[in-house]
């Protein structure tokens, strides 16, 4: 009681705006800060400008609806040289997020399993997921691109003469495989995706909370994923189950029909998943090696098996230490992908040099591939920090 009367009696806290204050004079620092980056940036793009026009060279972001006057050789949608700048900016954008979430998505999983692989009580084991490690991020990954986009386009044989297994076919086309005839019936699958992750989310809550009080383990990604899967088909089924397929066949000159994923998607696939998770290995093994060693031993002695011990005590501990590093590599594979540039593929810096060749607006398309590579490395990081405060250990 006492202390609180005193603190009662203490006169308020009033702002020091003196230059002996640190808070003051920190935020003076900052403000002269913010004034000086922007003065150079103003006076850097103010020279530019200057420059430009004396020069004759035109500049502005005018080009973006004039017609682009190039084909581009894949996209997810379908795109013609009557069709303006923007929208072959867009194509190469998509392009390159496709191969970037594709790639992020494979090099975790791969990257999990190798890393998980170092702790096997297999010696053989160890030493394999150990020689991937040292091997493959050892190499630059534009080397490995190269590599990749040799195999793809050398070793295997012509689109004659394609490799088949079914109805897919492999050559130096890249992989021709089926594809359904959208109906109704994807439609209706695809809304039943939306209900399906509801459902998943629910179960997965349900699933962990049932865990903690009972300590009985439930599927926590198996069942989810099958979750989502049950009603996709039910969506399927309620749109009249359609089952026809467009299949490949190999025709005089190439495999015609079907989907088709080309030889250099499939180089920079392949080479910046099989690099990026060589250090996502290394993530995981270093996180995993940072819990303490008794909390192996107490699962041992609560009668876990080797899986349930990574799966419900190392792994959820490690996440911690892991999250933070593996952003760093996720960003270092959706900037990777600009170096897809090297074998041809058309992803948004390809595009961008088609584009400045064409109208000379060297600065607008650069400015363009910057902005592009800005917003989805931030997006990244906005993501993976969520999940980082999601997974941290809550204090009591």
């Amino acid at each position: 009681m006492a202390s609180s009367t005193m603190n009662s009696n203490l006169p308020p806290k009033k702002n020091n705006w003196s230059w002996r204050s640190q808070a003051f004079r920190g935020l003076i620092y900052q403000v002269i800060a913010v004034a000086l980056i922007g003065a150079m940036v103003w006076y850097l793009a103010h020279n530019t400008l200057t420059n430009m026009r004396v020069r004759g060279i035109q500049s502005g972001f005018d080009f973006l609806s004039q017609a682009a006057g190039f084909d581009i050789g894949e996209s997810l949608y379908p795109f013609d040289s009557s069709q303006p700048y923007w929208q072959a900016f867009l194509v190469g954008v998509t392009n390159t997020l496709r191969v970037a979430v594709l790639g992020i998505i494979l090099a975790t999983v791969l990257g999990t399993l190798l890393g998980v692989g170092r702790f096997s009580r297999n010696a053989l084991v160890r030493g394999l997921c150990l020689s991937y490690v040292e091997f493959f991020r050892n190499i630059p990954v534009l080397l490995q691109l190269l590599m990749w986009y040799v195999i793809m386009t050398e070793v295997l044989p012509a689109t004659s003469e394609a490799w088949q297994v079914g109805h897919f076919f492999l050559s130096k086309g890249g992989i021709n495989y089926p594809i359904p005839v959208w109906q109704t019936g994807q439609l209706w699958a695809a809304y039943g995706l939306l209900p399906g992750v509801l459902l998943g989310w629910f179960y997965r809550r349900w699933a962990v909370s049932k865990f903690e009080a009972t300590g009985q383990a439930r599927s926590l990604v198996v069942m989810p994923l099958l979750i989502v899967l049950l009603t996709s088909v039910a969506g399927w089924a309620l749109g009249g189950a359609p089952t026809e397929f467009n299949y490949p066949f190999r025709g005089e000159f190439s495999v015609e029909l079907g989907g088709a994923l080309t030889p250099e998607f499939m180089a920079v696939l392949m080479g910046l998943t099989l690099y990026t998770a060589s250090f996502i290995a290394e993530v995981v093994r270093g996180g995993i090696a940072s819990v303490a060693r008794g909390q192996s031993e107490a699962a041992s002695a609560l009668g876990l098996n080797k899986a349930q011990e990574m799966q419900l005590v190392m792994l959820p501990q490690a996440l911690r230490v892991i999250i933070p590093p593996l952003t760093n590599q996720y960003l270092n594979l959706t900037k990777n992908s600009s170096l897809a540039v090297a074998i041809g593929y058309p992803d948004v810096v390809s595009i961008a040099n088609t584009a400045l060749n064409q109208t000379g607006r060297a600065v607008e398309c650069i400015s363009i591939v910057m902005l592009v590579y800005l917003i989805t490395s931030l997006g990244t990081a906005l993501l993976m920090n969520w999940y980082n405060s999601r997974s941290a250990i809550k204090e009591r």
